[in-house]
Order: C-alpha cells, then structure tokens, then sequence
C-alpha cells in the first residue's frame, strides 16, 4: 500500500470516529478492554468518548497518573491526529478533569556523572514503539507492537522508514543478527521472523507447539543461535537460524512468566521470571532449567542484566529494588531503587559494568545509575515523562536506547566518558 493510501485511510478512520461508526475496540491482546469506570460530566466529554476509546478502554485514562493540559496534548498527540479545535476540547477535559496526581515525582539522586537525551517520535501514530536495539551498521531499529511494524532511524540524519510485517505478527521485541536482519518476537500469533531489510522480505518461523503463546524478548548467544522467552506459554525457546530447528523447553515452576533475557560470557541464557520470585539459568547444550530464588517471595523480576564478571543483576519490579546474585555461591543482595518501594524498576543494562535501568512507576519516570563499586546511585528524568521504558539496549560506543512506550519515541542517551571516569 502506497504512503498516500495509508495517510487516506488514516482520514477515514479519524472520520469514521467522528461520526461514530468506528466501534470501541482495542487491538488484540493490547492494554485496552473494558472500561471499568465512566467519564466524568463536562464539557468535551462525548469527543474524548469517541476519539480515546477505538483504540482502549477508558480506564487507560481514569487510572491513570494525571497530566497537565500540555502534557495530555503531548500524550495524545502521538496516538492520534485531530483538528486542532477537537485537540484543544479534548486537552482542557483531561486536564481539567484528570490532573496529576500527587506523590509520583520521582526523587532524583544528583551526581557527577552527566549525560544527554535525543527523543524522535516515530512516523505511525499510536504504535507503541518500543525496545530499540542497534544493527551493525550503526542504524536503530524499533518494534511498532501495535502497529505492526519494525521501524529503522538514521540517528545521523533523523531519517525513519518503516516494514509492516506480516498479518497478526505484533513485535513485542526485535533483535539484530551478524548480517544486520532483524529478528522479530510474534507476540500475537506465536511466531518468530526475521525481517531482511534488502528485500523487505520478512521469514517466518511458526513455534511447534500450540501452547507457545506470547513469544515475548529475545537474545543471540556467540554462536549466533536466537534464545527468546515465551511469556504465556511458560517456556523458553532456542531457534537455529542456519537450519530453522526450534526447541522449546517448560519452566518448572508453573505460571512462571519468563520475560526478559540476557546471557552470560560462557554462553548461558539467564531468564527474569516475573510470574515469579525467581530467576531462570538454561543449560545451552541440553536445555536444562535450574532456578534460583530470591529471598523475598513478593519480588516480582521483569529483566536481568550481567556484567563482566558474570554476576546476574535483576530489577524487583514489585518491591523498587535493583538485585544482584551471584550464580556461584547463590548469594542475592539488594539495593532499595531511590524513589522508593512502589517505584516499579522495569528495564535493565550493563555498560562498562555499570548497571542502568529506570523506575517506571514515577512520572516522569526515571533513568537510574547505579555504579557497583561505590554502591551509588544517581538519576534523571525523562524528558518526554509520560511513557513507560520497557527495555534497555546498550549502543556499540557504550550509549543506551532508551524509548518511552505510550509517545511512540525512541531515543538515544548519551554518557559523557569524562565525568564517569571522575565520578568513580
């Protein structure tokens, strides 16, 4: 479909909602659903009703932190395009009726270190992007998951171009291999792809078992063979790219949510069990899981991280703590993340054995540092603040990807090497 014909029918999907022809539906197995709770009386109320509601339910708004006028026209801006006098309408009610909520700064930890933010919002409205990653030739790539694209920027000259994937795909993650294809997780129809920008051909790789859903992050080890998790399904899986074999394997705690994924100097994938109070090791030749818990069974672990020295870092989504174990000896430690026990820490990365991961509960949330030798933390706000980071990648020269999930930006954070090096 050509460019013209996309931006036409954006029209008459924006028309349709206007007249009210577009039904209230959110994409599959997206955040939307049902609207628990009304909106309240006032003046704009029918517009939001109309305009917020084809793509997720009300209760995205009423639950959620409060903005300010601008911040909401910010925020909506990114999902939607509307006239400019509807746009103002639907800004001053949500401003005015869902303001920000008190206690949800987060507490910034100044600190030697400096650092600099550089956001680009992606071309398709309302596609959640997210969890940017860099291929060999120094491009940027991102998942568009409810638009179902992968996207790629040229952070030199701000280009962006987009492939939509095949039908029902829905990236939850994408990751680059040697040759600079981009492999895709097929969150909505229990694939796994792999994207060849040349040709724009897209390869698919259907997972072998039904129970398979969710595939959800993944991760190439030095052999060039793709791990990934399968959330829902409960399993963890290995895909061969020179043959297309693909073996799956269950985790043995029951509900275990594997999520996020890194792996270690030796080859060995290590998996964040969020359903869970544990973290996963898989034995790359056999495919064996052991599992090591955490002492405190309320921790909830969404990704890990490992440093040089092959200690495994993990963020306590569910107690705002940044954790270390040691696979040696067993021995977990735990650091309460600055802003407090509700913080939600959600997104982690090694660089130069610096631990980097953000506390997505605060708004703005914030991107926290931790140095592991001085046991000091420092942190900033998020420019943009009214998204969520959900993973963290590190570029070759020792910067992060960072994006913000509900304003469909990527971005690039960059570390000034002068002050790390006088701060530690």
């Amino acid at each position: 479909m050509s460019r013209l014909s996309i931006l036409w029918l954006t029209a008459a999907l924006i028309g349709a909602m206007w007249t009210g022809e577009l039904r209230a539906q959110a994409p599959q197995g997206g955040q939307g659903g049902q609207q628990a709770t009304a909106l309240p009386d006032g003046a704009g109320k029918e517009l939001v009703q109309r305009a917020c509601t084809a793509c997720h339910g009300v209760n995205q708004i009423t639950n959620s932190t409060g903005y300010t006028r601008e911040r909401w026209q910010a925020l909506f801006s990114t999902m939607i395009k509307l006239p400019d006098p509807q746009a103002a309408t639907v800004a001053q009610y949500l401003g005015t009726h869902f303001p920000p909520k008190p206690g949800r700064e987060p507490k910034l930890v100044p600190g030697p270190v400096q650092i600099s933010f550089r956001e680009w919002q992606v071309p398709t409205l309302g596609q959640r992007s997210r969890d940017p990653v860099q291929s060999p030739d120094g491009m940027i790539w991102w998942a568009g998951h409810w638009g179902n694209i992968v996207g790629r920027l040229n952070p030199r000259t701000g280009e962006m171009r987009e492939w939509t994937l095949p039908q029902g795909a829905r990236p939850h993650s994408i990751t680059s291999d040697r040759a600079g294809n981009i492999w895709y997780m097929g969150n909505g129809n229990g694939t796994v792809g792999k994207l060849d920008p040349k040709t724009g051909q897209a390869t698919v790789y259907i997972l072998p078992d039904p129970a398979a859903r969710d595939p959800h992050t993944p991760a190439f080890d030095r052999n060039g063979v793709l791990w990934f998790t399968v959330q829902n399904g409960n399993m963890v899986g290995r895909l061969n790219p020179a043959n297309g074999d693909i073996r799956l394997v269950k985790i043995p705690t029951p509900d275990a949510d594997p999520y996020g994924m890194d792996i270690d100097s030796k080859g060995v994938p290590w998996v964040a069990l969020t359903g869970t109070y544990k973290i996963a090791r898989i034995d790359p030749v056999t495919m064996a899981v052991r599992e090591y818990p955490v002492p405190d069974q309320k921790s909830r672990i969404r990704r890990v991280a490992i440093t040089s020295d092959d200690m495994i870092w993990y963020v306590n989504y569910s107690l705002g703590r940044l954790g270390r174990l040691n696979p040696v000896t067993g021995e977990v430690k735990e650091w309460q993340s600055p802003s407090g026990e509700d913080t939600q820490p959600y997104a982690i990365v090694a660089v130069d054995d610096i631990i980097w991961y953000n506390e997505s509960r605060r708004r703005p949330d914030a991107l926290v540092r931790f140095d592991p030798k001085t046991e000091r933390f420092q942190s900033w706000a998020f420019p943009s603040g009214v998204g969520t980071l959900r993973n963290l990648r590190a570029t070759a020269d020792g910067n992060l990807l960072v994006h913000q999930t509900s304003v469909n930006r990527i971005g690039v954070v960059t570390i000034n090497r002068s002050t790390t090096t006088s701060s530690r």
